[in-house]
């Protein structure tokens, strides 16, 4: 995992040190540091970042003034000499705080957390996006954590969730561009199915909560790609 990250620090020898360890980590690609909150800010406006290093106390704007203006919500592990910040810090819901001076392997826990709390939000939302389908004159909400697989029926598709079964008109050429590949797998020339609902692959088919469904050659390796074997 890259993790794109700025580092707000008004001191050059203490943002020199973080720049290091992140290099170290192999794990932290440092975009730009900023001495200010000011300039943080105008970059924050334009561009996207995963994590933001960001020192409390600096000349002008406050680290805290800085969260209060930007819109979007990057990861935050706060840098600072003082711990009476702490309690302020954690209402803004950051993600660690480092207490200068910190040691290169405390660098890396905090850095730890915000892997682990980046990949549960991804997660959570792979679980949780929507997407709409025209059925019976209708246009339904089906949640992309209820769709079990979809089945190819000529002109049309059949969505196939636990407890009900939706046709739509559509072809898996076009169904595959509207879908996200990192949910959804092409098994079969018929077929496509939800990986998160995979129980078992085996053979030339994919066992999906009571369903059977089967896997052509040519897909056999797309399928392997989407899955982790502990060995």
């Amino acid at each position: 995992m890259n993790i794109k990250a700025i580092i707000v620090e008004d001191q050059p020898m203490s943002a020199e040190i973080l720049k290091k360890f992140c290099v170290r980590s192999g794990i932290v690609n440092v975009l730009h540091h900023f001495p200010d909150a000011v300039l943080a800010a105008e970059f924050l406006q334009q561009n996207v970042v995963d994590l933001v290093f960001l020192d409390v106390e600096m000349p002008g704007p406050s680290g805290f003034d800085l969260l209060d203006q930007i819109n979007m919500q990057p990861q935050v592990i706060m840098t600072t000499a003082h711990t009476s910040h702490a309690f302020t810090a954690f209402e803004y819901n950051v993600c660690d705080y480092l207490k200068k001076p910190y040691t290169y392997q405390r660098f890396l826990d905090a850095v730890e957390k915000v892997i682990t709390i980046t990949a549960n939000v991804k997660e959570k939302k792979k679980g949780e996006e929507d997407i709409f389908i025209k059925c019976n004159g209708q246009v339904i909400r089906l949640k992309t954590s209820e769709i079990l697989y979809m089945e190819s029926m000529g002109d049309y598709v059949r969505f196939v969730t636990k407890d009900k079964k939706y046709i739509t008109h559509n072809s898996m050429k076009k169904l595959l561009s509207q879908i996200d590949p990192d949910i959804f797998c092409q098994v079969h020339r018929s077929y496509i199915v939800n990986m998160c609902k995979l129980n078992d692959f085996r053979d030339n088919n994919a066992s999906i909560e009571g369903h059977l469904i089967p896997v052509s050659k040519a897909n056999k390796a797309k399928v392997k790609k989407h899955i982790k074997v502990l060995q």
